[in-house]
């Protein structure tokens, strides 16, 4: 699936299934709810923590992909391409960056 793709089935999904989106403010709080729920599994699969009980069954992908869920609502309710914002992105990025890393010597 494309990124075009994705935010076009998510778009239906939303207007057959999930009725309306929600607010904007209300899909930034649900991705930052959504985010911690990464960073809780990672901090305990690759940290120092450990899970809970009922914890362990925990789904690291299910996680990423409920936050690109919501990450592809706000910019499909917002009116951005992310196909398009994507490709900007990593030409500023590339420019801005490519003798950066390379010379990094933290990355050597």
């Amino acid at each position: 699936m494309t990124i075009d793709e994705a935010q076009k089935t998510i778009d239906n999904w939303i207007k057959t299934i999930g009725v309306r989106y929600y607010n904007e403010l209300t899909n930034m709080a649900i991705l930052m709810e959504e985010v911690g729920e990464v960073a809780r599994i990672i901090a305990r699969k690759y940290g120092e923590q450990s899970f809970k009980e009922s914890e362990k069954n925990k789904d690291l992908s299910d996680e990423l992909a409920d936050v690109l869920f919501v990450l592809i609502c706000l910019a499909n309710q917002t009116g951005i391409n992310l196909t398009d914002a994507l490709q900007k992105n990593l030409d500023k990025k590339t420019k801005r960056d490519k003798d950066r890393h390379q010379n990094n010597e933290k990355l050597k």
